[in-house]
């Protein structure tokens, strides 16, 4: 059973750090093409910015839920409940912004 535990938090482990380096990657991808759109001045600018912060903060997103696979006491939980709580108003508001930006 410990072999398994420790290869449940490994994986996990892996998969949260792969999780948040692909959003990492998308957010600074995002931002490079909108900061060479705004030069351009490319009238979908801010529309394409949102989409690529949207799917970044989703890869991010998933990451802090399979964060709480492997945590171990309850102020964790609670500190990981939080940080999903506001990436997730985050995302909403984000989603907003581009269905606002689409009409």
């Amino acid at each position: 059973m410990i072999f398994l535990r420790e290869y449940l938090i490994m994986l996990t482990e892996s998969a949260i750090l792969m999780f948040e380096f692909v959003g990492v990657g998308i957010m600074i991808i995002a931002g490079a093409r909108g900061i060479y759109n705004y030069i351009r001045r490319d009238p979908h600018t801010r529309l394409n910015l949102s989409r690529g912060m949207a799917m970044a903060l989703e890869f991010k997103l998933g990451g802090e839920i399979l964060r709480t696979v492997i945590v171990h006491d309850f102020s964790e939980i609670l500190i990981i409940g939080g940080i999903i709580i506001l990436r997730a108003a985050l995302a909403f508001m984000i989603h907003w912004a581009i269905k606002n930006e689409e009409h």
